[in-house]
């Protein structure tokens, strides 16, 4: 196995192009969640010519519609959302700077070209394991959208969240290694 690399946003292009999938990640600091609703919104929000409501540059958005926190805690069960339902939008926010992505499931080929392109990186969580996941989510605040309820955009400071490198900036894919690894 490999050893754990430790990372804080905002991430860099420099960091980011050390990573190779398979790594296994820490990730501490603050991190942006966001799914398709969220993406669609930022997206026209861009188009527009206006700014996102958290900064692209070096961010981390996490593809995640938590649960309402139960009494005690910042957040609910938070795991990951399925990724593809992004990839329309994630080349978009990778070209203003976005540098990773956290979800479960394949991409499609354009989002691992525009990794490549933009120097980011796909990371997956634990899935089926959001009560897991929600121990590493420190502070919770909706910043953007609170009518889209669980899909609002939510500013997170996480510790310590476990995660591996799905893609990196290289067009290394973890799924493909590890079909290649068990195939005869």
């Amino acid at each position: 196995m490999s050893e754990m690399i430790r990372l804080t946003p905002p991430l860099t292009s420099e960091a980011v192009s050390l990573l190779k999938a398979g790594d296994r990640v820490l990730l501490s600091g603050t991190i942006y969640t966001g799914r398709d609703a969220a993406h669609k919104r930022i997206v026209e929000t861009l188009s527009r010519g206006e700014q996102p409501p958290f900064p692209l540059a070096g961010a981390v958005i996490y593809y995640v519609g938590p649960s309402p926190a139960p009494p005690g805690r910042v957040i609910g069960a938070a795991g990951p959302t399925t990724s593809y339902r992004m990839d329309a939008y994630a080349p978009t926010l990778m070209a203003q700077g976005l540098k990773a992505m956290i979800g479960k499931g394949k991409r499609g080929e354009e989002v691992k070209q525009a990794m490549r392109e933009h120097k980011a990186v796909y990371l997956a969580a634990i899935g089926g394991a959001g009560a897991l996941m929600a121990r590493s989510i420190k502070q919770a605040e909706v910043i953007a959208y609170p009518e889209l309820g669980p899909e609002a955009v939510r500013r997170l400071v996480v510790e310590d969240m476990p995660l591996f490198v799905v893609n990196d900036v290289h067009g290394g894919d973890l799924y493909q290694q590890g079909r290649q690894a068990y195939q005869r």
